[in-house]
């Protein structure tokens, strides 16, 4: 699968709705919100649909209209609520324990794991294990470890939506930027979750009303017909965040301009998304306490299908092929989000590590 379909993702992993979901989420003893593990779900759900649907963009328009307009929304609505989670992060040492536990050594993990699971597949084996430069959907992970590090500098600042919008845009005139860390896409996500970050609890009640929830049809039905329109018109890979406006072939100016025009256009889909979210516990609830597992594990499965030419059938070309794709990619998410999963990887997923922490560390917290 190619590098457009890294976003992924993904991921999954905002604690209560970030990517160490459990290892960062919130107070110990504290009820878990059914509407944010809802809205996890079911965004990771559209991350393995969108990777699904890559092979396919080719051959189906329509297939392409659906991903840019999945591809607007799934990411900026899981780093929103991993910057809402991340409201109250300091540097506690539990905290920081949950972080490195939650998220920085899943990240090395899987970091090494698509490393080496790319050199068997691909029968590359002088590739190089960086954990500099993120492969794949373990990008994400070192975002979130990096944003949250800076939570409390935006706790501080006086304008941080504006400022964190300013510096996305400084990022995408700035094509010298490289690859390490992926800083790119770091802060050209940046705003939202530093959007996350000022939100309150009545801000997604009000999202969540009956009028939202109707608007959200008819505002959802425009952004596919625009995404029809824009599919042979428009360069898709800003929809990726990881390029300047130059490496696109765009103007410095046209840079800020699309920083500015998409950080509106998604904060508007991704409104409609939570509008559309169940507050209260469904069938699917639980299975949003694995969703770094289902985001993590995934990946494996979509780099498979083009390394083993999973799409070469014709008949996955046609309409119903694509439907068949889709269901698909949702039900095999939806397995590895499941506990008896979740249970299997928890060692890399959520390790307790004692051994690697000092004990009056717990003391202090």
């Amino acid at each position: 699968m190619t590098q457009t379909t890294e976003q992924h993702a993904d991921l999954a992993k905002v604690p209560a709705a970030a990517p160490a979901p459990d290892a960062t989420a919130g107070t110990p003893g504290k009820q878990r919100d059914a509407f944010f593990d809802n809205a996890k779900y079911l965004a990771i759900v559209l991350v393995a649909i969108g990777h699904s649907w890559e092979p396919l963009r080719d051959s189906s328009r329509a297939v392409s209209a659906l991903y840019i307009v999945v591809y607007s929304f799934h990411m900026p609505a899981f780093i929103v609520i991993s910057g809402y989670f991340s409201r109250g992060f300091d540097f506690r040492p539990d905290r920081v324990r949950r972080l490195i536990t939650g998220v920085a050594v899943p990240y090395l993990v899987f970091e090494v794991a698509y490393s080496l699971f790319h050199r068997y597949t691909d029968n590359d084996p002088s590739m190089e294990i960086s954990l500099l430069d993120p492969w794949y959907l373990t990008w994400f992970l070192l975002a979130l470890f990096i944003w949250r590090m800076t939570a409390p500098i935006w706790r501080l600042v006086r304008w941080p939506l504006p400022l964190a919008l300013l510096i996305a845009a400084l990022a995408v005139v700035s094509p010298d930027i490289g690859d390490d860390l992926d800083l790119q896409r770091v802060l050209q996500f940046l705003p939202f979750f530093v959007l996350g970050l000022q939100l309150k609890p009545e801000h997604f009640q009000l999202v969540r009303r009956k009028e939202v929830r109707l608007l959200a049809v008819p505002v959802f039905a425009a952004a596919v017909g625009f995404a029809y329109w824009a599919v042979t018109r428009m360069n898709m890979d800003w929809f990726f965040h990881r390029d300047s406006a130059q490496e696109l072939g765009a103007p410095w100016w046209a840079g800020i301009l699309m920083t500015i025009g998409l950080f509106c256009c998604s904060l508007v889909l991704t409104a409609c998304f939570y509008a559309w979210v169940p507050g209260r516990p469904r069938w699917f609830t639980v299975l949003g306490a694995g969703t770094l597992c289902g985001y993590l594990l995934h990946g494996f499965l979509a780099q498979s299908a083009s390394t083993w030419h999973w799409y070469d059938p014709a008949w996955l070309r046609e309409p119903l092929g694509a439907v068949f794709v889709t269901v698909l990619a949702a039900v095999a998410v939806t397995v590895l989000c499941t506990p008896p999963v979740r249970r299997i990887f928890r060692f890399a997923l959520e390790p307790e590590m004692a051994w690697a922490f000092r004990r009056d560390s717990e003391d202090r917290a």
